[in-house]
Formats: structure tokens, C-alpha cells, sequence
């Protein structure tokens, strides 16, 4: 293949493309006014996993058959389908499949009601790639030529380093818990330490050859050519001006690697240069490198490179030698599957024993008499149980298709407690995390931030103000608190920028007194409030006083409202007069938990969820009408909580009392009535121990 780079010059590159940015613009320019390019991760839903996402650890149906070449194949479904529907006519999987173009069959689907068969389709599906990454990262220096030059660099240099830093953070491999790549966490037989960072919910893990082990007896450092000659892409920095030799795929002898990505750093104007060589057969991916392709911007350019990378490997294993390699592997994972279910096929159906079932496609709980009823849904229950004890598992070690991980170097087990003080003398009242740190209310000492990072907290505020309950609300820029008791109660909203501010200049401490501005007055004797969990553009509060509840809204800035002081001096330091008060509901008893529910349109369809005497009720924002959520069978009742959940656009609430977790999904809602039913979604567990309280992590 012959390119041109920006200068004109015909590059040889042999089986690699080359891409240096467009040449119809000369090397005159400034470095960091380039055109910015669309950055952003290609096909993203030809790497969806859809098993995963929308079906394990939920109710669904799996089914197994041949079709008319005797080819097996698998189907998961759901009653969320989109496909034409008629109330007078049953979904069956025949009609689904014929949706699909697939009419004729050797042998007709029937379902599969062993709940392991989510482990097996969750193997086949992860045989669509991985959902992280490793690449190689090779340090050459000015003049080196050949590989065994560049493999040989016991160590890079300053700029090679500061490059790294850019890429990730460096690891300790012995006992990493995350994504390894390939990378020994045991025995420290690849190196001591390697680069790993998170992009976008991918993890990423970089073999570079300084960190990778060196031999002074093998010239060929096949250690680290064992590594980096089997990544699909290669960072190659190369030191050294423009003028000097540069470096050419030529050079390294691997036939897997497919893409390299050529960076070079210049001291004088601190910018990288980026050049790109795919093998031939690649497809085309993007973004496209900028004309002339030099960064001044150092995250712009981490950014623009990673994206690069990754749709370079996605783009790579579309080509005939991966893409052929991994359908041979699914073909012989799906028959091997089926030739394990074939047995079943001959039992009886209906059998105890018979793993396979023929069942109309929508009858998730079919019409049977109570005591069969009842088997199905403890079936589908131990069904969903597995699946999302795999899911769980699946996250944990980190290939989950979207990771849950944020950042490598603080990559904890979901239940994993951080701690900041063994021993605090305080009685801890409430708390909320701000940042990185804890903001504690205490019993008798005010509140106090603690970061893991400092010996001793730091008082925020003074022992006069009594705080119960507290929400850090950090996009909002927002303290929400309901201080005291009694009559004397109240709800204050604090700026967390004036609050960090104030400990940063002056070490202020705020007692009840400063707080007379942050007061919202119609709040006074207020006993519980509430906020919603999923608030977009508009944050609301529930103040609870006694049998009364008050319905607050935070005001939608508008710019154009902005005086010129506040533009130059910023916003007040106390928010109450962004505060409107909408309405009052009144309601039979003083609730003991609250929740807000947040309707699919937002326009009358909010709800209160509240809890007293024995039961749970919805009560509509709008109109202040109730509905029986759910009645308490018990003679004494210790509420603790109600959470609101929502998943795929619809909203459930987890009720907690007693020693029991009760979840019930609050389905779309219709108009402004909720539509309260039972559900085979629904669930229960229990605690060993009567919690305090409950908490989500979002």
C-alpha cells in the first residue's frame, strides 16, 4: 500500500494503511486549533450484550431448537418484545421466530426450564469479544530500528513516563482484583507493576515493555514480545524530532498485531503527534486523525487515543481471521450445548424430570390449577435467584458488559466498607458521602468531614446545630438538612461551594446562628422529609409535619434572569430563595418513611410513597389521592425504610419493616392512577437481624 503523509511524501508500508491526517493542509500551523472530530465509540450495539442486559437475572423463557438445515439455535424472550401484537391472538415463539425469517425448522422449539441454562447462553454470548481491553505499549528510542532494539529498554524516559501517567495509573499487580490482561497477579512473573485505567465502562490494560520483565541474557526479550506480539494494538512512542527515522510496522515481527499507533512528544511546544497503521484487511474506523493530527491538549489527546485504540480492536476482530475464528468457536460451543440437551428432547413432556417444555411464548404464568400455579412461581423465582447471582458474579471480576468500576485504583467488591476512623468517639446520627470524604452528623459534637487521607476531622458545623437527617447533593451544589427537633425543627439547604469555601479560607465553623439564612421557614416542625433519588430538572422535596406533607421544588434557573452582580459575584450563599412551596396534603397519620416515585412523564403521575400504622400507600402528588400499597401482617411494625427502584423506564419500591424487604414494582402508571398489582417480579427476603436502615448506592 502507498500513502502520502502531510508533507507529501510517499510512504511505503506494505500491508499497512497508513493515517497521518488529511494532506491538503500545509505544515503551517498552530498547534491546538485542529477542527475537533467526533470522538466517540463506534457500533455500540454490535457489542451490546443483550443476554445479559435485558434478560439474566429476570423472568424470561429460553428455547432450543433446529432449523431447517438442522442447525441449532437458541431463543430468549421476554414480554417486553417489540413486535406486532393482537389481544385476540397468542404470541407464540413460531410467531416470533417467522418474524426473524425463520419459518421452517427440523425440530420445533421448546423451552428450556433448567434455570443453569443461563450460565451456558451467558458463555455463548461472551464469545462476542471482550468488554475489555489490553494493548501494547512499546518504548523505541531516537535511531532504533528493529525490534530487538526497542524490546531491549530497560527503562524509558522522562516524556515516556509523563506519556504513561497520561494513559492510567500505575498498578501493583501482586493481588490485583481487576481486569489483568493476560498479567500474572500472583507471582510477579510478568513485573511488579503495569498501566490500567477505565474508559467509558471499558477497563483497560496496558503491557508496557519497561514494566515488563528483562532479560540481560536474551537479546530477543521473548518475555516481552510474548505479550505485546499477541496484543491486536501496539502503542509504539518513539523519541525524537520529525527529521529522524521513524518507525514502520516492518519492524516488528508479529502477525497478530494489527494496528500500531505511532506517538512522538515535542518538548518545545509540549504537543504529541499520533500516527496510525492498520493492517490491510481492517475496515475503516474512526475518528479521524485531525489535519495536521498534533495535540497541545494532553487529555483531549488521551481521549481522542483511547477511542482510537478500542475501535481499532473492534474494527480488527470484524476481519476474516478473527471474525471466522470466533464463529467456528460459537458454532461448536452452540452444538456441544445441544448435544448435552438432547436426551430431554425424548422424556416426557411435562415430566418432573424433563428439562424441556412446549409453551406458548407469552404465557409467562400459565393457566393452571393453584397448586401447579404455585410450583411455576417458585420455579421462576429460583429461576431469577440464579441469574442474578451470576450477573453479581459477573460484575464483580469485572466483565460485566457496561463495568461498574470508576476508577482502577479504588476498585472495591460492592459490599466492601471503606474506612476512615477505627475508633470515632462520636455517636453518628446520619451521614452522605461528599467526594472522596464523609460528612457525619454526630450526637453531641455538630458535623464533621471525614477524609481518609487526614488524621482528624474537620468540624463543619458546631454543636448547636442538632442535625437528624442529611442529603449531599454535589451535581445541585446542595446541603439539604433537617435540623433539631420538635417545634423547633426545620429544613435547611446550604451551597456545598460556599460550605468548602468557607473551610478553605477561614476555617469557619457554622453554628445555628449563621444558619438563619438557609432556613425554609414553612418547614418549621417538620419530623422526616424526603427527596427524589432520580431528579433531572427539577429537585423535589416532602417535608413531613405531623400529619401534613409539604410539597417543595427547587426553581429551574434561567440565565436570562441573571443580574450582572450575580454574574460577577455568583449566586448568593444561601439557595432558600431558589425554594417554592407547590402544595399541601394532608393525610390521616404522621408518616414514619417516606419515598418519592418519579412517573414516566412527570406530569401528575409523581408519587408519595408513605408508611404508617400497618401498611404502605402511594399518594399522588398531584391530587393528594391514596392507594394501598401494601398491608403489614404483623402485630407490631418497626418501619424502616421505603427505596425507590426503576429499571427500563419503570419504577418499583423496595418496602423494608421488620426483619423483611418487600419489593413491589409500581407499574407504569396510568394517567394518574398507579396500577398496583401483583407481579412476577415481586420478591422478598429477609434479614438475619432488624436493620437500623437502608441505604442504595447510586
Amino acid at each position: 500500500l502507498i500513502s502520502s503523509d502531510a508533507d507529501g511524501a510517499i510512504q511505503r508500508a506494505g500491508r499497512f494503511r497508513v493515517e497521518n491526517g488529511s494532506s491538503d493542509e500545509t505544515t503551517d500551523y498552530t498547534p491546538g486549533t485542529w477542527r475537533r472530530t467526533d470522538v466517540h465509540l463506534e457500533n455500540p450495539e454490535y457489542h451490546t450484550r443483550w443476554f445479559f442486559k435485558y434478560f439474566l437475572g429476570k423472568v424470561h423463557q429460553n428455547y432450543v431448537g433446529t432449523d431447517a438445515e438442522k442447525n441449532p439455535f437458541y431463543l430468549s424472550g421476554s414480554q417486553k418484545i417489540c413486535l406486532p401484537y393482537s389481544p385476540t391472538k397468542t404470541l407464540s415463539v413460531k410467531s416470533i421466530l417467522s418474524a426473524m425469517n425463520l419459518d421452517r425448522f427440523e425440530k420445533a422449539p421448546r423451552e428450556i426450564l433448567n434455570p443453569d441454562i443461563q450460565k451456558d447462553l451467558l458463555v455463548l454470548e461472551e464469545q462476542e469479544g471482550s468488554v475489555n481491553f489490553k494493548f501494547g505499549v512499546l518504548y523505541a528510542k531516537d535511531g532504533q530500528l528493529t525490534d530487538d532494539e526497542m524490546f531491549s529498554n530497560e527503562t524509558g524516559s522522562e516524556n515516556f513516563n509523563k506519556f504513561l501517567n497520561l494513559l492510567g495509573d500505575t498498578i501493583i499487580l501482586q493481588g490485583w482484583a481487576g481486569y489483568r490482561g493476560g498479567l500474572d497477579t500472583k507471582n510477579d512473573t510478568t513485573g511488579i507493576n503495569s498501566i490500567y485505567t477505565v474508559y467509558q465502562g471499558h477497563e483497560l490494560m496496558f503491557h508496557v515493555s519497561t514494566m515488563l520483565p528483562y532479560s540481560k541474557d536474551n537479546k530477543q526479550q521473548v518475555e516481552r514480545k510474548r505479550h505485546i506480539g499477541n496484543d491486536i494494538v501496539t502503542i509504539v512512542f518513539q523519541e525524537g524530532d520529525d527529521a529522524s527515522p521513524s518507525f514502520k510496522p516492518s519492524m516488528i515481527r508479529s502477525h497478530f498485531t494489527h494496528i500500531f499507533a505511532l506517538v512522538r512528544y515535542n518538548s518545545q511546544n509540549d504537543s504529541y503527534r499520533l500516527k496510525i497503521f492498520s493492517e490491510e484487511s481492517v475496515p475503516l474506523f474512526g475518528p479521524p486523525l485531525p489535519s495536521p493530527p498534533v495535540f497541545t491538549d494532553h487529555q483531549e489527546f488521551r481521549d481522542f487515543l483511547l477511542v482510537k485504540l478500542i475501535n481499532g480492536e473492534k474494527a480488527t476482530l470484524e476481519t476474516p481471521t478473527f471474525a471466522q475464528k470466533r464463529q467456528r468457536t460459537l458454532d461448536m460451543l452452540i452444538r456441544s450445548l445441544y448435544q448435552d440437551l438432547i436426551p430431554d428432547l425424548h422424556k416426557v413432556p411435562f415430566s418432573p424430570q424433563n428439562m424441556l417444555n412446549r409453551r406458548s411464548f407469552s404465557d409467562v404464568l400459565p393457566e393452571s390449577p393453584k397448586s401447579a400455579r404455585k410450583k411455576e412461581e417458585a420455579r421462576q423465582a429460583e429461576f431469577v435467584r440464579i441469574g442474578q447471582a451470576l450477573k453479581l458474579k459477573t460484575i464483580v471480576r469485572g466483565d460485566a458488559p457496561t463495568s461498574l468500576v470508576t476508577t482502577g485504583l479504588c476498585r472495591k467488591e460492592p459490599w466492601e466498607s471503606q474506612s476512615f476512623y477505627n475508633s470515632f468517639p462520636y455517636e453518628i446520627v446520619c451521614s452522605d458521602s461528599w467526594g472522596q470524604s464523609l460528612l457525619v452528623a454526630t450526637d453531641t459534637m455538630g458535623v464533621m468531614l471525614l477524609d481518609d487521607t487526614q488524621p482528624l476531622p474537620v468540624q463543619v458545623f458546631d454543636k448547636t446545630m442538632v442535625v437528624k437527617q442529611m442529603h449531599v447533593l454535589e451535581p445541585q451544589d446542595l446541603l439539604i438538612a433537617r435540623a433539631d427537633k420538635g417545634k423547633d425543627a426545620r429544613i435547611y439547604v446550604y451551597r456545598l461551594s460556599s460550605l468548602k469555601r468557607g473551610l478553605e479560607e477561614r476555617q469557619l465553623i457554622r453554628s445555628k446562628c449563621d444558619s438563619r439564612e438557609n432556613k425554609l421557614e414553612k418547614t418549621k416542625g417538620c419530623h422526616l422529609y424526603s427527596i427524589n433519588t432520580h431528579h433531572g430538572a427539577e429537585l423535589r422535596i416532602v417535608a413531613a409535619i405531623r400529619n401534613k406533607l409539604l410539597l417543595i421544588t427547587r426553581k429551574p434557573l434561567r440565565p436570562d434572569c441573571l443580574c450582572a452582580v450575580t454574574m460577577v459575584t455568583g449566586p448568593p450563599d444561601s439557595p432558600v430563595e431558589e425554594f417554592q412551596y407547590i402544595r399541601e396534603i394532608c393525610l390521616c397519620d404522621p408518616p414514619v418513611v417516606m419515598a418519592l416515585v418519579d412517573g414516566p412523564t412527570g406530569e401528575n403521575d409523581n408519587m408519595i410513597c408513605v408508611a404508617y400504622k400497618h401498611q404502605f400507600d402511594l399518594i399522588n402528588e398531584s391530587t393528594g389521592e391514596a392507594y394501598r400499597l401494601h398491608h403489614v401482617d404483623a402485630s407490631r411494625v418497626n418501619f424502616v425504610a421505603a427505596i425507590d427502584v426503576y429499571e427500563d423506564g419503570e419504577a418499583g419500591l423496595l418496602l423494608c419493616y421488620n426483619y423483611i424487604c418487600y419489593y413491589k414494582k409500581v407499574c407504569p402508571f396510568n394517567g394518574v392512577t398507579p396500577m398496583i398489582q401483583s407481579n412476577t417480579s415481586d420478591f422478598h427476603f429477609s434479614w438475619n437481624q432488624m436493620p437500623n436502615s437502608i441505604g442504595t448506592q447510586l
